[in-house]
């Protein structure tokens, strides 16, 4: 039950009609910005979750 090809073209329509052809890079530039950020901060984070995971040794 995904999107159809049809939808999505429609959704890139009303996306160039909202933010012009102008704008639309910049916008690429930052979504792919944010995106790489929040990998950044998953990767940074990861160790930290499983030396909490690991069972202590006495």
């Amino acid at each position: 039950m995904g999107l159809h090809a049809w939808e999505i073209i429609m959704i890139l329509i009303v996306v160039l009609l909202l933010f012009g052809s102008t704008q639309i890079p910049k916008l690429a530039r930052g979504l792919g910005a944010g995106v790489k950020e929040f990998k950044k901060g998953m990767a940074e984070g990861m160790p930290e979750e499983k030396k909490a995971e690991e069972p202590k040794k006495s």
